[in-house]
């Protein structure tokens, strides 16, 4: 957990009702905006999202409230998901970091930025050997976050270029 005198940044507990309400509004939010498609969750993944979550021990997810007496009494501000995976390379865990959302009227105050070194402390704890996300590349103010808190640029060897985030809908 970590705290600034507005925030209060911790590890989401899926089975609190209120990280889990927490969770799945924010995210709807984040659906919404046009950085994340624009569209909101559907009833399905509000209904089963968090329990979803909770039954995959290689899930995480972070959460950021304004400060307050009780801290996760405050308002929800912001939110990091992860998943774990694995780098055969290095045969050691990765975790990618799949959506990182921060209320429209909260941005810019380095809420992110605090998430994602409590991601990055789970992570050291997990074994990982990085972290991984991708961005829309017109998404220039979080690019901006990722170059600032230490990601770059996905490449084995220059001459080859950047690797490209590609994917395939299963129906």
């Amino acid at each position: 957990m970590s705290t600034s005198p507005r925030f209060y940044v911790c590890r989401a507990d899926y089975a609190d009702p209120n990280h889990a309400a927490a969770l799945v509004r924010l995210l709807d939010a984040y659906a919404r905006d046009p950085m994340g498609g624009g569209e909101p969750l559907s009833e399905f993944a509000k209904t089963h999202l968090v329990s979803s979550l909770a039954a995959r021990p290689q899930a995480f997810s972070v959460l950021a409230f304004e400060s307050g007496d009780n801290p996760t009494d405050g308002r929800a501000v912001g939110l990091v998901n992860c998943i774990e995976g694995f780098s055969t390379f290095a045969c050691r865990p990765l975790v990618n970091v799949h959506d990182v959302a921060v209320l429209p009227d909260y941005r810019g105050q380095r809420i992110a930025e605090m998430m994602l070194a409590l991601v990055e402390d789970i992570a050291r704890e997990r074994n990982a050997c990085k972290l991984t996300l991708e961005v829309l590349e017109g998404n220039a103010g979080a690019i901006r976050l990722y170059h600032r808190v230490g990601f770059a640029n996905y490449q084995l060897d220059p001459a080859m270029g950047q690797a490209q985030f590609l994917q395939k809908w299963l129906s």
